[in-house]
């Protein structure tokens, strides 16, 4: 654990800086352009960053971390976004999508670790982040004040009805959130090794973006129960898309892919054998496209990203891609993707992959991308 606040310190002294250190790579305002800009993080020439880009790969701006990113909570009506570190993952980064003030370094509460993944509430006041309350074993979002002033002070945390929370997504009342439980027990003592395979109970938890009430909790069936419910997207009619990851046998094959709305059982969808077969149980991303009728799941250790027809479950094709994971809406049926290889692409279920950078050595991006 020490090491851990170690680097948190380094990270603080970096985001004491003057707004020097964020690098501006882009020509002119990140505001003024008429392209929808993106973030990321990567590794970089032996460097972790947060990346701000557009669609045609040009970088806006870079903030420094400490270690490992992950994914993002993004508040775009103030230009704002936090990024947070890989699980177990000790802090996180607030900063300005124009880079106009130096970044926020947010610290883990004692005795919790990030999950990665976090989101705003609409009129931008809370911050709510996954974490681990690792000693009582139990899944919590932390809510920090991201109000004017506030300078995302932790000032308490909801219970997510489930152990690993990973991804959460507000749903579009602006007051339910949606919290993906995928249901390893996991302590930073430890790593990454899952402490209850035997007994896991991942769900899907829905609950009050304000006070925490838990409103709804669903849960697969039991003979899913090592199918770990991870990654969410919204599609146009208000299901939530999710993917897992299977803790099972490596020789099972279950369906990886689902959508649920409240009140409704979880529907699941294999598509064709030798796509599940090349998904290889791990869904790494998920993500819509900008009007919800298609949904993208990637499996990097599958080198594909495949397509869903969000109102049926159909499968409608897949990309081809080393290492791909980090998936952005672009335009209907087309998305953007980049790779731990380092590339940057153009991909739908109608159209051929197309290259927006070259693929770079030097440069390894991480498993999410989002649009702002």
């Amino acid at each position: 654990m020490e090491i851990d606040r170690r680097r948190f310190l380094t990270l603080a002294t970096l985001a004491g800086l003057s707004p020097s250190v964020i690098q501006a790579a882009g020509r002119g305002s990140p505001a003024a352009s008429d392209h929808p800009l993106y973030v990321a993080a990567r590794k970089a020439d032996g460097r972790y960053e947060a990346v701000v880009l557009d669609a045609r790969g040009h970088e806006r701006q870079v903030v420094p971390m400490p270690a490992r990113g992950h994914s993002f909570a993004l508040d775009p009506a103030r230009g704002r976004a936090v990024v947070f570190g890989r699980q177990p993952g000790f802090f996180a980064v607030a900063f300005r999508i124009d880079g106009a003030q130096p970044p926020v370094a947010l610290e883990a509460a004692r005795g919790r670790h990030f999950f990665g993944h976090g989101v705003y509430l609409p009129d931008g006041s809370r911050m709510l982040a996954t974490e681990n309350d690792y000693e009582a074993g139990r899944g919590v979002l932390g809510v920090y004040d991201a109000s004017r002033g506030g300078e995302y002070r932790r000032i308490g945390e909801f219970e997510t009805g489930g152990i690993g929370p990973h991804e959460v997504v507000l749903l579009p009342d602006g007051k339910t959130l949606c919290v993906a439980n995928g249901g390893i027990l996991t302590h930073p003592d430890y790593g990454k090794l899952e402490l209850n395979l035997d007994t896991m109970r991942p769900s899907l938890a829905y609950i009050d973006a304000y006070d925490g009430r838990l409103i709804d909790r669903v849960e697969l069936s039991p003979d899913l129960h090592r199918l770990s419910i991870r990654h969410l997207a919204q599609a146009s009619d208000g299901a939530v898309w999710f993917g897992c990851q299977h803790m099972g046998p490596a020789s099972e094959r279950p369906p990886l892919v689902g959508k649920h709305r409240m009140g409704h059982t979880p529907e699941l969808f294999a598509g064709p054998p030798e796509v599940l077969r090349n998904c290889r149980n791990y869904i790494g991303s998920v993500a819509a496209d900008p009007v919800g009728q298609v949904i993208a799941t990637s499996s990097p250790v599958g080198n594909q990203i495949v397509y869903w027809d969000a109102a049926t479950g159909r499968s409608l094709g897949v990309t081809s891609l080393a290492d791909g994971c980090g998936v952005a809406p672009l335009a209907p049926a087309k998305f953007l993707v980049n790779s731990g290889m380092g590339a940057l692409v153009q991909a739908g279920p109608a159209s051929s992959m197309r290259s927006i950078t070259a693929p770079s050595a030097g440069v390894s991006w991480d498993n999410h991308f989002r649009r702002l």
